[in-house]
């Protein structure tokens, strides 16, 4: 039987953690700002709901879906600008987050490369709203 990402990365123990890593650099780095702006002071709440959504998306536990219902990512994310500086600080994060916390070099590539087309389906500014076919 193959593990699923979800057993891969380490559970909702390790999602956490990827998270919470998320979020500090978005807080601590400069060159996050707009994507820190548009996101609430208190981080707490979206770091509970980013943890249910992955949990769910690597194949765990779907507890997002549970509480809230279909993701609907892009509708969700509607009412905030997200044009390409932001798209692209989010993946910046992302990216130096699981760089930090996910030590399986070829899941941290699967799952930054699985989120690329998510990532760039968010944008509703700018001439790459909702979708681009950027690489990164």
């Amino acid at each position: 039987m193959t593990e699923t990402p979800y057993q891969r990365i380490g559970g909702e123990p390790a999602i956490r953690k990827l998270v919470t890593r998320f979020y500090e650099l978005m807080d601590e780095l400069p060159e996050a700002y707009a994507t820190r702006k548009i996101h609430p002071e208190d981080l707490a709440p979206s770091g509970d709901k980013f943890v249910m959504f992955l949990s769910g998306w690597l194949g765990g536990p779907d507890q997002y879906v549970e509480k809230f219902g279909h993701p609907m990512l892009r509708r969700r994310h509607m009412p905030f600008p997200i044009g390409q500086q932001e798209h692209d600080e989010w993946l910046m994060c992302m990216r130096s987050a699981m760089a930090e916390t996910v030590a399986d070099d070829e899941l941290r590539d699967q799952l930054y490369q699985a989120m690329l087309p998510i990532a760039s389906h968010m944008m509703n500014r700018g001439e790459h709203a909702g979708g681009c076919n950027c690489n990164h």
